[in-house]
């Protein structure tokens, strides 16, 4: 298993603005990370994968590893086409859940027709595209009808769950996990609090999803998915944790510049 990180924009969200891409970039960047894009800036409905701004974004992450969170406001097949080939451009995959693919919430899978033309259509561009964690036995079923189909482990959301224990999600979706959100909570609801700041995710459960992990060879992401406070605290406190007290392989490295500013 090889694993590499990203920084999801939600954590600019209350700071960003429309000149401020490029200065995230460099600055998740200069820490040794890549980047997950947002479709928009919070309480911006205008969406980044759009294809006015395509050279935007290929400019401002050069050089950068970048993953793709998906349109979430019903994306028609046209939108889906749009951002599928944005991350085709940017060699990102893209995250995405049930309600983006238009996937009802039962198990027989009916009215799948939409879905299977925007999975298709993500084969077709190499594109690899993960559903997000969701119901257990429909991520499964999902699974099974879209081999193509790879899954994001969202840690918070696992750890909420009172059907199922984060190891018995850990144990059904490892096998085919391309991503993750890296995410804590205090156990009622979705906080999206830095790992390892408190919250009530079990440090077992965080080394049981490593080393269920490593048992396979994909290459991972991990998305450090959090919101506000300040962006800096919320890095530094999930990467003490993941990389100091976890030992988390791969820790990201900080450029030679950023090191000679705080030396």
């Amino acid at each position: 298993m090889r694993i590499s990180y990203v920084v999801s924009t939600m954590v600019f969200w209350g700071w960003e603005n429309s000149l401020s891409f490029e200065q995230e970039c460099e600055f998740l960047q200069s820490l040794g990370f890549g980047i997950e894009l947002w479709p928009n800036i919070r309480g911006n409905q205008e969406c980044r994968y759009e294809k006015r701004n395509w050279l935007r974004l290929i400019e401002a992450t050069e050089g950068m590893l970048v993953t793709m969170r998906s349109r979430d406001d019903n994306p028609t097949l046209e939108q889906w086409n749009e951002q599928i080939e944005c991350a085709k451009l940017l060699k990102a995959h893209i995250v995405t859940d049930l309600n983006s693919l238009g996937i009802p919430e039962t198990h027989d899978l009916n009215g799948c027709e939409f879905a299977g033309e925007v999975i298709q259509a993500a084969q077709q561009n190499d594109v690899k595209l993960c559903i997000e964690t969701g119901r257990l036995p429909l991520l499964r079923q999902i699974g099974k009808r879209f081999p193509s189909l790879w899954y994001c482990f969202d840690t918070g959301f696992a750890n909420l769950n009172r059907e199922y224990s984060f190891k018995e999600f850990v144990d059904e979706l490892a096998p085919r996990v391309a991503h993750l959100h890296l995410t804590d909570n205090y156990g009622k609801t979705d906080d999206h609090v830095p790992p390892g700041s408190n919250g009530c995710l079990q440090k077992e459960n965080w080394e049981y999803l490593l080393d269920t992990l490593q048992k396979y060879k994909n290459d991972v992401v991990g998305s450090l998915e959090m919101s506000p406070p300040m962006p800096g605290v919320m890095i530094r406190q999930a990467s003490n944790f993941l990389f100091d007290i976890l030992k988390w392989p791969n820790k990201p490295q900080k450029t030679e510049w950023l090191n000679a500013i705080f030396s």
